[in-house]
């Protein structure tokens, strides 16, 4: 017990004094080097890895269609784990729900960023809604 208490004791004082390396020669903390052994520092440029961004350009959101009837609303599946059972039910819902709605169901398996140009050129002509299944 008295040897875990040394150890301990050892441990905490050694966080809290420090000491500082300066040439061949060990310092303490409150002691200056002599002016003989002090080394001088290099001086180095630093830059800001995060940069300047961009200014961000707000896009507002496409108005709130006034009915769904005879609507076409694209599901789209991105591949995310699950958002394929979420989007079969709300097909399942939509057209238990909205009967004069046309439901398409598309998707990849690579992410919102491997839906293709094509995609989203058929959904902006054919399309008046979709609902894109992102995950968490």
């Amino acid at each position: 017990m008295k040897l875990r208490i040394a150890v301990i004791t050892i441990l905490c004082i050694g966080l809290f004094c420090s000491f500082q390396v300066v040439g061949n020669g060990v310092y303490a903390q409150a002691k200056k080097a002599p002016a003989a052994k002090s080394v001088a520092m290099q001086k180095i440029t630093v830059l800001n890895p995060m940069g300047t961004p961009p200014p961000v350009t707000l896009i507002s959101q496409a108005p709130r269609l006034d009915k769904l009837d005879g609507k076409t609303i694209y599901l789209i599946n991105t591949g995310f784990i699950g958002t394929d059972r979420v989007m079969a039910v709300m097909s399942d819902w939509f057209k238990a729900n909205y009967p004069k709605t046309n439901i398409v169901i598309k998707g990849s398996g690579g992410g919102v960023a491997a839906l293709s140009k094509d995609l989203w050129t058929e959904i902006s002509e054919k399309g008046d809604a979709a609902i894109v299944g992102l995950g968490h």
